[in-house]
């Protein structure tokens, strides 16, 4: 008797596999969050409302370093604003209304918007989309109380060195998209002299802030130079079919 089972579709197996991978780095958001001083619970709801990596992990870093929550919230929504464009280019493929949309608005990050975009076809673009968000959102808040229950219970966190992990994880995140891109590359050294720059001055917090002008000072880039996963989701943007 024949017992073996039809294969995945390509958008839901490939969807699978990128969320889970991604959303196991909310271990380490967790640990960071706790570490900067955050309760579990104020950690998890972040992570719920929020859900958005690297904006998370500035947030928590500024925190860490003494900052304000407000100067910690400047460079989470400076960083979450790219979400936006993505949103922009995803609107025909996500013809959902009322709440169905409000709750996709929530979930279009760079990884939902890389999947989906790179499909041949609107139907497939939905399924990925669909896919990864739900297995990376269940993932990376499962880990996130992880982490932070985890971190909770080691009590000092600086003897294991947690406190370096949320810009050594930040620095992960980024380092794809300075690979192929020397525009990147030079608005990176540039980020980081102003930031070195300000440091001894600025508040904690703000130095982060004045680096965002790197992106302004160095010509070149836009949404179809740019690198990452954004970038290649741009790209694939035009393979879609409706």
């Amino acid at each position: 008797m024949n017992t073996s089972t039809a294969p995945l579709p390509p958008p839901v197996r490939d969807g699978l596999g990128l969320g889970i991978a991604v959303g196991l780095s909310g271990t380490a958001f967790g640990a960071a969050a706790v570490t900067a001083g955050l309760s579990v619970p104020q950690a998890c709801v972040l992570s719920l409302l929020a859900f958005t990596g690297a904006s998370q992990f500035a947030l928590v870093g500024v925190i860490a370093g003494g900052g304000g929550l407000a100067a910690g919230a400047a460079g989470a929504l400076l960083l979450g604003s790219r979400n936006t464009l993505y949103g922009l280019r995803m609107a025909d493929l996500l013809p959902w209304r009322g709440p169905r949309r409000l709750l996709a608005a929530h979930g279009i990050i760079d990884e939902t918007a890389a999947g989906a975009l790179a499909q041949p076809s609107a139907a497939w673009a939905r399924t990925s989309f669909v896919t990864v968000f739900a297995t990376l959102y269940l993932t990376w808040n499962l880990t996130t109380l992880v982490g932070a229950l985890a971190t909770e219970r080691i009590g000092d966190t600086d003897a294991f060195g947690l406190d370096a992990m949320g810009a050594a994880v930040f620095l992960a995140l980024i380092a794809p998209r300075l690979r192929d891109n020397p525009r990147e590359r030079l608005v990176a050294a540039l980020a980081a002299a102003i930031a070195l720059a300000a440091l001894p001055f600025a508040p904690p917090g703000v130095p982060v802030l004045l680096a965002a002008a790197a992106a302004l000072a160095v010509p070149g880039g836009g949404p179809d130079g740019a690198s990452g996963n954004g970038g290649d989701a741009g790209a694939a943007g035009g393979e879609v079919r409706t």
